[in-house]
């Protein structure tokens, strides 16, 4: 096992030098640094096997390769693996691994990247393995947008856990009390409506918005054919489009008066949990993945939830965007390449890998042709909690998914968005969205020519 070298006050360094932020999302948890918050070991008993590490900063994705590691060592026994499988804090994590790479030591075998980070570690000549020769054979079964995200020059560094698939999640148990029957809801105008019914016949609001992370803005602007980036990587932040919806997210709160802040600043805080467990609101814009923190968190809520498409702009527009991810990678300190390689595909790539990301996990997996498998419509916690026609709104709003433009710039962006942009406009009210948009698609492009 590599040992982790690196002290807290590089750490430090690091994380300032490239504006990370601990903000939560589908996969935030843990991070590195010297706070190592969970340590699995799995097939420790087998003689000859080969170690491999894997840094992560979610717990629940160690139980995913916990049980691909199993799997592995019962169909391989002639090649059998040991995992260490460590999760630690969110900025820590990403920040130590870039400086492991960059250093030429101390890096584990396989890590979690998340997307918003991926940029920071193609910088330059990426200092890991290039996954081609095992994707490229499986692409056509494949969401391809989730490969791409995380491709430099034509290279395949990364395979997520999930499509994404933005959904909205409603209670139809405060919807009904409401009067709203949330299969009249279509459009966004449709959605103030319901909204406004919401607040007048129960104690509710309709929805919350982030004022801290991301999840209410980007997937409105993704779901409208925008984005932080155009396709040539421009900075396209203070477009009509972006700037029209930032201000669509403020009149929820302050005009139609149907949505509040979320409590603690975003949907993965202690506080957003309680109040939503409480009845606090009646729907929840946030991807497919975000079921698991239902099941975790808000047990309360079991049996009440349903998950429908998102209402649309315009008559035949899109009703989805994919949001989130996470890049598994391979570093290029792994001392067998070769066996890594052919691991993580067994892992994420197979049908009964991408099954296991649905079983385990809750997430859409990027293989696309095992949707409609008896496997994933096989009676589990998920069907029990939120019913069980999850894959059928998947596979009709499968199409109405833009890509995202990942670029070096992204974390830049991201980190503008919530630290900047979303409190000036939302929480402290002391720009309008074009002003707040305008100052941080300044501060990217300044950034890009320094």
């Amino acid at each position: 096992m590599k040992k982790f070298l690196l002290t807290l006050s590089s750490a430090a360094v690091l994380l300032s030098a490239c504006g990370g932020n601990g903000s939560g999302n589908e996969e935030a948890g843990g991070g590195e640094g010297g706070d190592l918050e969970e340590q699995v070991v799995i097939g420790d008993d087998i003689e000859g096997a080969t170690e491999f590490t894997f840094w992560n900063f979610q717990e629940l994705h160690s139980q995913f390769f916990e049980d691909a590691v199993t799997r592995w060592n019962e169909e391989n026994p002639d090649r059998p693996i040991t995992l260490v499988a460590e999760t630690y804090p969110y900025d820590q994590m990403h920040n130590n691994l870039l400086l492991s790479l960059q250093s030429g030591s101390g890096a584990p075998d396989f890590a979690d990247i998340e997307i918003s980070q991926f940029a920071n570690f193609l910088q330059g000549q990426p200092q890991l393995e290039p996954l081609n020769d095992v994707v490229e054979p499986e692409l056509d079964n494949m969401v391809t947008s989730r490969f791409e995200i995380y491709a430099k020059d034509g290279e395949y560094y990364g395979m997520d856990y999930h499509v994404g698939a933005t959904v909205m999640f409603y209670n139809e148990e405060i919807m009904n009390e409401a009067g709203v029957d949330i299969d009249s809801i279509e459009t966004w105008d449709d959605y103030i409506e319901a909204g406004k019914q919401v607040v007048e016949n129960t104690e509710a609001v309709m929805t919350t918005v982030e004022s801290d992370d991301h999840f209410t803005f980007w997937p409105l602007i993704s779901q409208r054919g925008s984005d932080y980036f155009d396709a040539d990587g421009n900075v396209i932040f203070d477009n009509e489009t972006n700037v029209d919806t930032l201000q669509f997210i403020h009149d929820l709160v302050y005009e139609h008066e149907i949505a509040i802040l979320a409590p603690g600043g975003l949907h993965h805080a202690e506080e957003y949990y309680g109040f939503m467990n409480d009845g606090g609101a009646a729907s929840l814009m946030m991807p497919m993945w975000y079921m698991g923190r239902f099941l975790d968190y808000m047990g309360d809520l079991d049996g009440k939830m349903q998950i429908r498409p998102l209402p649309t702009w315009e008559e035949g527009g899109n009703r989805s965007a994919g949001m989130g991810g996470t890049g598994t990678v391979i570093t290029n300190q792994t001392e067998d390449p070769e066996l890594a390689k052919e691991f993580l595909a067994f892992a994420k790539l197979t049908e009964e890998g991408n099954i296991k990301l649905w079983e385990i996990l809750g997430f859409d997996p990027p293989r696309h042709d095992v949707w409609d498998t008896e496997e994933m419509r096989a009676d589990n916690r998920f069907f029990q909690y939120f019913h069980d026609d999850i894959f059928d709104i998947l596979l009709d709003i499968n199409d109405e998914i833009n890509d995202l433009n990942i670029t070096e710039q992204t974390p830049n962006a991201q980190q503008e968005i919530n630290s900047t942009v979303m409190h000036s406009v939302l929480r402290e009210q002391s720009k309008t969205p074009e002003e707040a948009l305008s100052d941080a698609a300044e501060a990217v492009r300044s950034r890009m020519t320094d």
